[in-house]
């Protein structure tokens, strides 16, 4: 659910929640994002995104204005590209697409790790059986927080994952395309991207989108529900 749909339900405590999830992913789930990239790169041999002081959990290093105010109002957006030099890798392609890859495949295990924390919120009010409105509220609380932050990683890996610069997808492209039709496409890097904020804005990109985020919550809830027989 976006920011402007929440406003005009009028549900305060769903506003708060919402707030809170978006923060948590902002400081947190971002910057572990790009951390990942540049472990990812200096494990292959880059030293690139640690002589640039990328290797740190600070948010302040890593974030994008537009990229943080995507995450608040779409609930999917992106961070500063972590600088990485193919050159310094024994094979380029294969090592810019295994250091694209890493940051969405942390945003899926952070996930992995929120639903589990939702389940484990909602099965432990389940066993303690009746309990005071204060106890209720509270549970549901933590529940819609951990939930959300899991969908909002989940949508931030599906959405790096677009083959569109300066998204990790388009990193991933690079391997896939000969160099010639590459750089070629990344000439217009500027002009797909507005475009990609008018179809997020328009609601165009929705449906496909939320097909594949639903894809990938099914997936990282597998093994959550299965053990909380949810």
């Amino acid at each position: 659910m976006s920011l402007i749909r929440i406003l005009a339900s009028g549900d305060f405590q769903l506003l708060i929640i919402y707030i809170l999830s978006r923060a948590f992913v902002v400081f947190i789930c971002l910057p572990a994002h790009e951390l990942a990239h540049g472990w990812a790169a200096y494990k292959l041999g880059d030293n690139t995104a640690k002589n640039s002081g990328r290797l740190t959990f600070s948010p302040f290093a890593h974030l994008d204005p537009i990229g943080t105010l995507m995450i608040f109002l779409f609930g999917i957006g992106y961070a500063k590209p972590v600088p990485v030099n193919p050159n310094n890798f024994k094979k380029p392609k294969s090592g810019m697409a295994l250091t694209a890859l890493a940051g969405p495949a942390s945003n899926l295990v952070m996930g992995f790790i929120g639903v589990f924390l939702a389940d484990t919120v909602l099965a432990a009010y389940s066993a303690a059986g009746s309990a005071s409105s204060a106890v209720y509220t509270l549970c549901q609380l933590f529940y819609l927080l951990f939930w959300y932050s899991a969908q909002v990683n989940v949508s931030l890996a599906v959405f790096n994952l677009l083959p569109i610069p300066p998204l990790d997808g388009s990193r991933v492209l690079a391997m896939a395309l000969p160099d010639r039709l590459y750089y070629k496409y990344m000439r217009y890097e500027r002009i797909i991207m507005i475009v990609l904020m008018v179809a997020l804005f328009t609601g165009i990109l929705s449906t496909p989108l939320s097909y594949l985020i639903n894809f990938f919550m099914n997936i990282v809830s597998y093994i959550p529900d299965l053990i909380f027989g949810l």
